[in-house]
């Protein structure tokens, strides 16, 4: 007898749960990059592994939400066996392979097989597998025109080349006929040359002349790490920048050659460029649908940053609010009397999405402000964000010239005299305030002098 199929979790199980739970925070991002273009970028040793076909179903994935997939594969191990099976030699400069005409030769037929190799999968359609169902047709062709590098610190590169321009209008048509675009390290010239190209300038041009809203390279590291070994899940092109020069020594090898890649990418117009390790399952996808990611996400600013509240705020704040004050941390407030004073507020965001709010209500007449409404995502608390809101609101009351700060609270007020704030009664409020004091609430009064 067969044996029986495991049944399914039922509804209430902890998977189940953890399931759902995820395609609900997933949603947000499959909604922002539907119709954007993303460059996936990875050298010819991530096409080399079994685990590859998990890459391919996980680009497949990406191109049936409706993103525009532009693929840019390497080949240098491929080459390299190609080169030792013919009795070359392989020579490199600067970390660049000096290509004369045997490896160009090598080079040519290596980018072939990866290729076709590539192209073979994403073609699969297989029944009872992640590609089922799937149509994906594959475009490639001679995209990138390219020139010659030259002699480089007296070492002739020959037949090594840099991309002189892309045709990003073949591209995109592509793209927008629903065609993934499979790019090779390779250029043309004009006169009919050959050029081999590294996987990364070939990835960071097509990104910056597509404009497209991420890079993504895959790495042998799991991303950018610090002198204390911890991950750094972000950074600004500033951060990336002053890394690599004061530790770029330090720094795994693929790491030194893939975050200036993403930084010049970041500098000229990608949104967002990110450092993933090419050994774990599935992380393309948990470093684009979840908050935190799996690898470095690089940006030309800061990902958190503090500005004023748009009326297009409202459902964030509302969101970060709205648990408060159902435990009674903070006063109930209205989706109306919100957006009536949503100018009076202060979020903080973290790429893109609000993390935090705080606001200030002036009473010029007396030279006394209310910080009010103070609350952070919970998966930010522990972050120092709270202590930046308050700095900001601290800031502009400055500049309204307000000689005091005051806070009303039933839950945190030992959190505000760690940061200066004192006991203080009724009779420190402005008048207006105390008129309208809750005596059922019995909200505590803390001072702070600016």
């Amino acid at each position: 007898m067969a044996p029986k199929p495991e049944a399914t979790p039922p509804a209430n199980s902890a998977t189940m749960r953890a399931f759902v739970h995820w395609i609900r925070a997933a949603a947000p991002y499959v909604h922002a990059f539907r119709g954007r273009t993303f460059v996936i970028a990875f050298g010819g040793e991530v096409v080399a592994e079994d685990a590859f076909l998990n890459v391919i179903h996980d680009l497949n994935l990406l191109h049936s939400l409706g993103i525009h997939l532009v693929v840019v594969h390497g080949c240098r191990p491929q080459v390299e066996v190609i080169l030792e099976q013919q009795g070359f030699e392989s020579r490199y400069a600067g970390g660049v392979r000096v290509t004369d005409a045997d490896a160009m030769d090598c080079v040519l037929e290596a980018a072939g097989q990866v290729r076709a190799r590539i192209e073979a999968l994403l073609s699969l359609g297989l029944a009872n597998s992640p590609m089922a169902g799937s149509r994906n047709r594959v475009s490639s062709g001679n995209y990138i025109t390219a020139k010659p590098l030259g002699v480089v610190d007296g070492v002739d590169m020959q037949h090594t080349g840099e991309v002189r321009r892309v045709d990003t209008e073949a591209i995109q048509q592509r793209l927008d006929d629903g065609d993934i675009v499979l790019i090779s390290p390779i250029g043309y010239s004009p006169t009919g040359e050959i050029f081999n190209l590294t996987v990364e300038e070939v990835a960071t041009q097509v990104a910056v002349r597509l404009s497209a809203t991420k890079l993504v390279f895959l790495v042998d590291a799991d991303g950018v790490r610090n002198g204390r070994r911890q991950l750094l899940t972000d950074l600004s092109t500033r951060e990336a920048e002053e890394l690599l020069a004061r530790k770029g020594e330090r720094l795994a090898a693929d790491v030194r050659t893939y975050l200036p890649a993403a930084v010049r990418a970041c500098n000229n117009g990608v949104a967002r460029s990110h450092l993933i390790s090419r050994r774990l399952d599935g992380a393309l996808l948990l470093e684009l649908f979840t908050r935190d990611g799996v690898g470095t996400m690089v940006a030309a600013q800061a990902l958190a940053h503090f500005r004023s509240a748009t009326i297009d705020d409202v459902g964030g704040i509302l969101a970060i609010i709205e648990p408060l004050e159902e435990q009674g941390v903070l006063v109930r407030r209205s989706r109306e009397r919100l957006e009536a004073e949503i100018e009076r507020f202060v979020v903080a965001e973290y790429d893109n999405h609000i993390i935090g709010c705080a606001a200030l209500y002036a009473f010029p007449d007396e030279r006394v402000g209310e910080l009010a409404a103070l609350a952070v995502h919970p998966d930010f608390r522990r972050e120092g964000y709270g202590e930046a809101l308050a700095r900001e609101i601290d800031a502009r009351a400055r500049k309204l010239k307000l000689a005091k700060l005051f806070v009303l609270t039933t839950r945190t007020a030992h959190w505000f005299v760690e940061r200066g704030f004192r006991p203080g009664g009724l009779a420190d409020l402005p008048q207006q305030k105390q008129a309208l004091y809750n005596w059922q609430r019995k909200s505590q009064v803390y001072v702070k002098s600016l």
